[in-house]
């Protein structure tokens, strides 16, 4: 049986639709594509209370962690940036107690974008928050650059070659978290992938693998979360 991946999602509010207007939990459909491409059920996972985490990360095989806003730099001890945008507190302390659920319970766990920023804070971590030349040159459109995985690590065993990722972040790794250990970088010196030993399989690209071709990671994540069904 194809494993069920969770995928975290966030409010919207007001969201449009046909004639409605209101709030409602969003998640660009690039995301469960992915999913269903490598192998993987998807199911959305709107915030909810973070003391239902562990109850809801016992009912899957595996955990994405969706891209998105900034984390609150309260996480990591710090104040806000002029250029951080507006804090998400639900969102972030939702995807934080999912994290630690699967974590605990040793259950497969890919951070996208936001997610591998927030793996690493989870982690003890901190985020630089604000850098240039890794978002679109036009709104609402992804840049690229050439990302080159790290001899030895997960990701390398994956994706062995440099290759270009659709990228849409100002926020990245500063201070690297307990026990993570990069695994890709981009030409300016910006971590683009961790991972975690110790577990049965954790990883974090900043990245966004949804919006291309390329399945060899969520393939290989949904081949780990199979193996837990």
């Amino acid at each position: 049986m194809a494993p069920l991946i969770g995928i975290s999602t966030y409010w919207e509010d007001p969201a449009a639709w046909g004639p409605w207007r209101m709030r409602a939990a969003l998640l660009p459909a690039g995301y469960s594509g992915l999913v269903q491409r490598a192998g993987g059920l998807a199911v959305m996972l709107p915030p909810g209370d973070p003391g239902t985490a562990a109850s809801v990360v016992a009912r899957l095989d595996g955990v994405v962690i969706a891209g998105g806003s900034d984390v609150e730099p309260v996480r990591y001890g710090a104040g806000p940036h002029p250029r951080t945008g507006p804090p998400a507190r639900e969102r972030d302390a939702w995807e934080l107690a999912l994290i630690g659920a699967a974590l605990d319970a040793d259950t497969p766990l890919l951070g996208i974008c936001r997610g591998l920023q927030l793996l690493n804070v989870a982690r003890g971590g901190t985020l630089v928050q604000h850098i240039e030349g890794h978002v679109g040159e036009v709104a609402g459109q992804f840049g690229a650059h050439p990302v080159t995985p790290l001899p030895g690590t997960r990701y390398a065993g994956l994706v062995p070659e440099e290759c270009t990722v659709p990228s849409q972040h100002h926020q990245s790794v500063d201070r690297l978290g307990d026990g993570l250990t990069v695994s890709a970088v981009a030409p300016d010196g910006t971590v683009e992938a961790v991972e975690l030993a110790g577990r049965r399989w954790v990883l974090g690209v900043q990245w966004h693998p949804e919006m291309a071709d390329d399945t060899r990671v969520m393939a290989d994540f949904v081949r780990a979360a199979a193996a837990t069904a």
